[in-house]
């Protein structure tokens, strides 16, 4: 069979679309699934496997199964009501409810935003840099981030940042467990 030129370029064209489709798709996916993977999470995660080595392992499973139900039901939630969750709590619970859960996320998110920040401090300070300039710096290059960004260009930063996350297989092979 011979191929001309210009079949082959449209196939890598097509080729090209499909992964650029994919990873539009899946972006948030992505960025979402690495969420958890923040310094409290992995101050957590390390915490648990040095006191309980690999017996909780399976509670990964469940805890795997669970979120992506959770995920599942609350994007088809979303797409077919064009509602987010606080409207939906608010329709079938009512006010009081809804302020209580939202009160809830509030204090909760500021403790992982605390966290963070916290990691970000402990993290820079291995390289010697004080904490009482790296956190306001820091601080000032999330709020930039958030209140000028576009959502595509903050999506895009986003997701190439969540890619070293694969840096922990490396970590934990590199580690030497007793497999």
């Amino acid at each position: 069979m011979i191929r001309t030129a210009s079949a082959v370029r449209r196939r890598a064209r097509v080729r090209r679309a499909s992964i650029l489709a994919f990873l539009a798709v899946m972006g948030p996916g992505i960025i979402t699934g690495f969420a958890g993977n923040d310094a409290g999470g992995v101050t957590t995660y390390t915490a648990v496997g040095a006191r309980f080595g690999y017996s909780l392992l399976w509670l990964l499973l469940l805890s795997t199964v669970g979120l992506l139900v959770i995920q599942e039901m609350c994007a088809r939630m979303g797409a077919v009501t064009g509602k987010g969750l606080s409207d939906l709590i608010r329709e079938e619970f009512g006010l009081r409810i809804t302020f209580l859960m939202m009160l809830g996320i509030l204090v909760i998110n500021f403790g992982n935003v605390v966290s963070e920040f916290i990691g970000i401090a402990t993290s820079l300070e291995l390289f010697g840099l004080p904490r009482i300039y790296t956190v306001p710096i820091c601080a000032l290059i999330v709020r930039l981030i958030v209140v000028k960004g576009q959502y595509k260009s903050v999506e895009k930063v986003f997701l190439a940042a969540s890619f070293f996350y694969v840096t922990y297989i490396f970590a934990g092979v590199l580690a030497h467990p007793y497999w």
